[in-house]
């Protein structure tokens, strides 16, 4: 029997049963049979981001962070855009890794769902880029004018993205594999 691979979600919107969680809730029941989905609950509870404290004893919720993400197999990020960039929430938590190797090599799903969201998924490449995960275009997804592909229930309705959702599971089970 195959184990499922261990993803760390990080949703880039701290607002309660916001679209971002509603999309990874609907990736995890698309994938319940591939992976053990960890959603990252502690955005908004790490310090800002400090240099002075970036020490081989930083924060422990900075620490615990960075072991999800080390104990993770691959990621997951979906984020809004927030005045053309990212949350300052999850640039706040990517800063906390970046002195570290964590993210090397990890493979990594990236989703940028907001009312454009163009800059912001930009600026998420560049970045997880610049830190070395593993991504590719299949594994690369923008949807502009999220809130309207949910219904009033938060059920994703919209079969475009449904479509290209599916494509992003593939690309990155793929990516996964590799």
């Amino acid at each position: 029997m195959q184990n499922n691979k261990r993803i760390l979600a990080i949703i880039g919107s701290t607002r309660t049963n916001s679209s971002n969680l509603k999309l990874i809730q609907h990736f995890g029941a698309l994938t319940r049979d591939l992976y053990d989905i960890t959603i990252f609950e502690g955005l908004s509870g790490l310090p800002h981001f400090n240099p002075d404290l970036d020490n081989e004893n930083p924060p422990s919720s900075v620490d615990e962070f960075r072991k999800l993400i080390s104990n993770a197999d691959g990621l997951l990020i979906c984020t809004p855009e927030y005045v053309f960039s990212l949350p300052g929430s999850l640039k706040n938590a990517i800063e906390w890794c970046v002195s570290t190797t964590v993210f090397s090599q990890k493979p990594i799903g990236l989703i940028t769902a907001s009312a454009s969201g163009e800059k912001g998924h930009e600026q998420l490449q560049l970045i997880m880029k610049t830190v070395e995960t593993k991504f590719n275009d299949d594994t690369t997804l923008l949807i502009s004018g999220i809130k309207g592909k949910f219904n009033e229930q938060g059920v994703l309705i919209d079969i475009e993205t449904i479509r290209r959702l599916n494509l992003l599971v593939s690309g990155f089970n793929k990516l996964l594999s590799d």
